[in-house]
């Protein structure tokens, strides 16, 4: 076969990037960014340039496993691995219920985003609401707190049109998580500083990001929430809000402004550990701008007080009025969803916790979905409704869940778990089926994904209407036995004689863009992939067809206006909910002397762009060969523990202990060790594993410190001590 190159892009990450892919003989053999993809500019990450070192990885599953209680594999046949487990599942659902099968979502299906509608329906029709995923691991906060403030219907104010910009816990140059552009982000932060935005960074390392910022507040770990109560006093005391938009589209300011009034200048500054006149100047430059935004990502997200970090960000952009207003164009026009026209009006606010409550630590189903941090507990606890079986879609509990050890064990306790990813993964290594699932580059998909990102939160996915659809541009390795998800699933619904239905949501909680669209599944054969992105774009603002003609994608030329409030719509927006309002005031009593004396350190995780969580750390062209992740310290930090770079440490907390390699790193602030997380392996299953078990950052997170909405536990600025190894 000939070589060519075609294009497609890239889906390690939510950010799609366009790419330029050369195959020879059905293989992809390089990728690079593509240049005729408007908007992105050629751009391409290390993690999209190392597609075809993951397709063509050695260690590559071609052919399903079946483990035995030994830890052993042998190769199975797929049609024989769905007979298998849906005899199983049938007997577990027998003698147990419904509750008693339950799957967890990684970010594998990031790749291939119309599997996952299949597995939701399989679940749906077996009558089991046990769907877990890494949402709530990872900013579970992004729904919890719009259904405590509310949203707005035509979006937030866009990055490309605001003169000032508040990031914050986010580094969009390396990671192009909620915070900046996702198309070629370190071009549009420095064309945004050239124009004159004034861009805030609110981060305890002086990132890429930060070094191009107007004010870098670089605060405690943990103390994002202090900070924003802090902004909200300055920006109400100097009359920096937008008074107007607030009497006509929102309430509780009463109750807001009592809550901050202890979070003087001068009390956060000493407690954040910021410069006074930082600080200020932070609020004064955000609060006297014209049009901008403020938005939280992983930072605030992994630490205490998640809920009120981002409900607190919410409430600084109502009060200064950042929201799109009517006659202006719709960031989110919708492209490849349902045509939507949005109101300058509220979405009201939605009970953030339902009455379906969980069996173990006091937590239930919420804003953000099923809590995953109790997902062991479930497992391991003995009783009516415990989690039996469980079917993980490219996800690695072993190195996603806190408390690892825990972990191990309730996956050693499950009667039934597949897994479905491409590696032996840790996680993998305890199940009875794995399968292995075609990668990205042999797919079809659409930018789809991303457009939806609106849905959870705000300021997520692309502020123009963007899209692109790619064929799969490369062959999966002859004499492959592969299952997509969705094709896994459908089987194993058609053999257990289950009806699917697949179903294409529209909105977040009981606030949606139009009517939920179900579309009955026929069972007489397995839908093909392209069939799964044709049912998951059906009624599509743009037919898909027209998409397909732009194989380096399109900015559509549609200019959807907002519309202005209906007659008669009383929602509004909530600066004063009680919940955070008692928050605050927990937050202000904390004691902040305790004595940590044992554990003088904050570890933070940090992303990094040649990884995407354990996805691309077994890649030399990633890794560079290193098995111990790299472990950030201020050099002063260094001399201080008689650390040279290259050093092995081991660094603890109350919980457990792991190891890293010590690096210098001036951009932090003294007293923090920053470590990329996703490093590791099973830690009970053989000697050589446990070696590599202890570079996973997990074995330092344990539950006792956990939200009590979502149970996400603190996974960053924990109290740690370090040592050579």
């Amino acid at each position: 076969m000939p070589t060519t190159v075609v294009p497609s892009f890239c889906r390690n990450c939510l950010a799609y990037c366009p790419i330029l892919v050369t195959v020879e003989d059905g293989r992809a053999v390089k990728v690079t960014g593509d240049p005729d993809a408007p908007a992105f500019e050629g751009y391409t990450c290390p993690k999209g340039r190392a597609l075809p070192a993951q397709h063509n990885d050695p260690a590559r599953l071609l052919h399903c496993l079946a483990g035995d209680e030994a830890g052993a594999f042998r190769p199975i046949d797929s049609g024989q691995v769905v007979k298998d487990v849906a005899r199983r599942v049938q007997d577990l659902l027998a003698r147990y219920g419904p509750r008693c099968i339950a799957m967890y979502s990684g970010t594998g299906p990031v790749s291939h985003p119309v599997g996952a509608p299949l597995a939701r329906a399989f679940f749906r029709a077996v009558g089991s609401r046990m769907m877990f995923s890494a949402a709530t691991l990872d900013k579970p906060a992004e729904h919890t707190s719009v259904a405590l403030h509310g949203n707005w219907q035509a979006g937030l104010q866009t990055f490309e049109t605001s003169d000032t910009w508040m990031i914050v816990g986010a580094n969009p140059v390396i990671a192009r998580s909620n915070g900046g552009p996702l198309n070629n982000p370190g071009a549009r932060l420095k064309e945004a500083v050239e124009r004159g935005m004034k861009l805030i960074v609110v981060d305890p390392r002086r990132t890429e990001t930060a070094r191009r910022a107007h004010v870098h507040l670089q605060l405690r770990p943990g103390e994002d929430p202090t900070l924003l109560a802090g902004i909200i006093h300055i920006l109400i005391a100097e009359e920096l809000i937008d008074r107007d938009f607030i009497a006509r589209h929102a309430q509780g300011l009463d109750a807001l402004e009592n809550a901050v009034r202890p979070f003087t200048p001068e009390y956060v500054a000493a407690r954040a550990g910021v410069p006074q006149e930082f600080l200020l100047e932070a609020a004064r430059t955000f609060g006297r701008g014209r049009r901008g935004g403020v938005v939280c990502s992983t930072g605030p997200s992994f630490a205490t007080h998640s809920n009120l970090s981002y409900y607190l960000a919410l409430c600084i952009n109502t009060l200064c009025g950042r929201w799109v207003r009517a006659g202006e164009r719709a960031p989110f026009p919708n492209v490849l969803l349902p045509a939507f026209t949005p109101r300058a009006q509220p979405w009201p606010p939605f009970p953030v916790e339902s009455d379906r409550p969980m069996r173990v630590l006091g937590l239930s189903e919420n804003a953000s979905g099923l809590p995953t941090a109790a997902l062991a507990d479930e497992i391991l606890l003995d009783g009516d409704g415990q989690v039996r079986a469980l079917f993980c879609l490219g996800g690695n509990p072993v190195l996603a869940w806190p408390d690892q050890l825990k972990t191990e064990a309730a996956l050693r306790k499950l009667e039934l778990l597949v897994v479905l990813d491409y590696r032996l993964t840790a996680t993998a290594r305890f199940a009875h089926y794995v399968v292995p699932p075609p990668l990205s580059l042999e797919l079809p998909a659409t930018t789809q994904r991303v457009e939806s990102l609106k849905y959870s939160g705000v300021s997520r996915g692309y502020p123009f209407p963007w899209a692109q659809y790619t064929p799969a541009v490369a062959q999966p390795p002859a004499d492959s036995d592969l299952l997509d998800d969705g094709t896994f699933f459908f089987l194993l619904a058609r053999q257990m004689g289950l009806a699917l239905d697949w179903v294409n949501p529209r909105g977040q909680g009981p606030n949606l863009e139009g009517p939920t669209t179900t579309i009955p599944v026929d069972m007489d054969r397995p839908p093909t992939a392209d069939e799964m992105v044709a049912l998951s774009c059906r009624e599509s603002r743009i037919p898909l067809d027209a998409v397909k003609a732009h194989p380096h994608g399109r900015v559509f030329d549609l200019d959807v206006r907002v519309e202005p409030r209906e007659a008669g719509c009383e929602a509004r927006l909530e600066l004063g909910a009680a919940r955070m309002m008692a928050e605050l005031m927990v937050l202000r009593n904390e004691d902040i002397c305790a004595a940590h004396a044992a554990y003088p350190l904050r570890l933070i995780c940090r992303r990094a762009n040649n990884f995407m969580n354990s996805v691309g750390q077994s890649l030399s062209c990633l890794s560079g060969g290193e098995s111990l992740p790299p472990a950030g310290l201020h050099p002063d930090d260094m001399v201080s523990h008689g650390l040279v770079r290259g050093d092995r440490l081991r660094i603890r907390s109350r919980h457990g202990w792991m190891l890293a390699r010590a690096e210098p790193d001036a951009s932090l602030r003294p007293g923090i060790v920053s470590v990329v997380h996703g490093f590791g392996d099973a830690a009970t299953l053989d000697t050589a594993a446990r070696c590599a078990a202890s570079t996973s950052v997990n074995r330092l997170v344990d539950l006792l410190e956990r939200d009590p909405i979502t149970g996400i536990p603190r996974m960053t600025g924990i109290p740690v001590d370090i040592a050579r190894a």
